[in-house]
């Protein structure tokens, strides 16, 4: 069945909804996908930590009571080394494994009851060594064959083993779950790209059949070209139909805006031109005729169609120039940057020194301030966002005052460097101080011309240089850009690289 212009189109959209579709979903499912796979981490993190409070707790218990054991059978001092050690460091394991339970109010009692313990295993400990020291070992063995203190070391091991067995659950549950994140992300991926692959592959497809069925009904004009001229005429019409969807489609798929502009401005031309001959007859006519169709043509050649002209050219020309913008604005974004070491205080004052006729000629003055070391970035980006700002500063000054700029910089603590450049101006209200950074928009009703494009050139400047620009400003005092750049472009591409 034949494909129509309008099912091609709707074919076409199809096959775009569902690749975006697919896109959305591989990119949705990928974040909640980390975003789980994170959470999974970060407990697999802490149950670590738990298990390895506990191990050392546990460890440290019995370095103790082994060094009791030791000094009772030989009364050795040097078992009192490790014993002297574990000692001093069991308050500070047991606090350990007490801040990694805290979140669990379900072992509150438990851990009460893991400090009792503790605190009767080392009294046991202490009073035996102590009277071995004294010289009744028998009584300290005494004290050891009564049990009591394995009984006690005996339910410090249990509470400390089940911590570590159910640490060692939920780091395997977590592996386990972060493998399952990862091959449902693998699976998700790989669906989404045999859907992209298909949607690709159907459109080719699509275009195919529908430039052969062109090509198809070419030939079919072209046989019944020798038949009929009604039904050539007929295939005429069609076929330019067709071609014109394709010249419409193509022309929104590759967003040629500068062809059809040139064609504008060429058949402007033209129109202008046919003007002539249209004037030339008109004007065999004497001025004063009363016939209304003459003076319906005069007024169209001499009026009517001069200022449509115009207006096309005008509108071409704001066209032109907004298309040159736009390609300016892609070319620097796709400029190399190249860091280089940079006094500031020069480079401000070099441009301050560009617009320092002007401001002489307001009467006013600019001051410099800039106590900031030497940085290393693209001077010709920072030069541009300077001169940008400086500019707007001579555009838009206050009618009723002199200009007056002030530029400062400092370097923040965390290392960037910041640009502050006030003037005493026209000012921009508050509900345009983020509208100004966009593309083509523009403060209030301005009365200097220009496409927009200047602070929206200025922010993508400032960003590719690692930092940013804000302004503060009010109608009576004027505006202030904070101009933010990293100290080192080198370190932002070597972090890129």
């Amino acid at each position: 069945m034949p494909i129509s212009s309008k099912g091609f189109a709707r074919t076409s959209l199809a096959l775009i909804i569902v690749g975006l579709i697919a896109l959305v979903g591989i990119v949705g499912t990928a974040i909640w996908l980390v975003e789980r796979t994170q959470g999974h981490f970060e407990a697999v993190v802490e149950a670590r930590e738990t298990r390895q409070a506990a191990v050392d707790l546990r460890n440290l218990l019995q370095d103790a009571q082994s060094g009791q054991r030791g000094y009772l059978l030989t009364l050795d001092e040097a078992y009192l080394e490790p014993y002297g050690a574990a000692i001093g460091a069991i308050d500070a394991a047991y606090e350990r494994v007490e801040g990694v339970l805290a979140p669990y109010p379900q072992t509150e009692q438990s851990v009460r009851g893991l400090r009792a313990d503790i605190d009767a295993k080392l009294t046991e400990l202490a009073e035996t060594i102590a009277l071995a020291r004294q010289g009744n070992v028998a009584a300290a063995i005494d004290i050891v064959r009564t049990d009591a203190g394995e009984t006690t070391m005996g339910r410090i091991r249990s509470m400390l083993d089940t911590v570590i067995d159910v640490g060692d659950m939920r780091i395997y549950d977590g592996v386990v779950e972060q493998r399952g994140a990862a091959t449902a992300l693998r699976v998700v991926a790989l669906i989404g790209a045999l859907v992209i692959i298909a949607v690709i592959g159907g459109a080719v497809l699509l275009v195919l059949r529908y430039t052969r069925e062109l090509d198809m009904a070419t030939d079919a004009v072209e046989i019944l070209n020798r038949d009929l001229e009604d039904r050539v005429a007929e295939r005429t019409v069609d076929l330019m139909r067709a071609n014109e969807e394709v010249q419409r489609f193509a022309y929104i798929v590759t967003h040629d805006l500068r062809a059809p502009l040139v064609n504008i401005m060429g058949f402007t031309s033209e129109l202008d031109a046919a003007l002539d001959p249209v004037n030339a007859l008109v004007d065999q006519y004497p001025e004063d005729s009363d016939d209304p169709i003459v003076v319906a043509a005069r007024q169209t050649a001499t009026e009517d169609l001069p200022e449509a002209i115009g207006f096309i050219r005008s509108s071409t020309r704001k066209m032109d120039g907004l298309i040159n913008a736009i390609l300016k604005i892609s070319r620097e974004g796709r400029r190399e940057l190249k860091a280089e070491r940079i006094d500031l205080q020069a480079l401000v004052e070099s441009a301050v020194a560009a617009v320092h006729h002007q401001i002489d000629e307001s009467g006013g003055e600019a001051r410099i301030d800039l106590p900031a070391p030497p940085i290393f970035t693209d001077r010709l980006a920072l030069e541009q966002i300077l001169g940008n700002i400086l500019d707007n500063a001579i555009k838009y000054r206050h009618p009723d005052r002199p200009i007056h700029i002030d530029v400062d910089g400092r370097q923040e603590s965390n290392g960037r460097i910041v640009i502050s450049i006030r003037d005493n101006g026209r000012g921009i209200p508050g509900e345009d101080h983020d509208r100004v950074f966009e593309l083509f928009r523009r403060s209030g009703n301005p009365d200097v011309p220009g496409e927009g494009i200047g602070l929206a050139h200025v922010r993508i400047m400032a960003r590719n240089l690692g930092g940013d620009i804000t302004l503060q400003s009010n109608p009576d005092h004027g505006t202030t850009f904070i101009v933010t750049i990293a100290p080192d472009l080198r370190v932002i591409a070597r972090h890129k690289a």
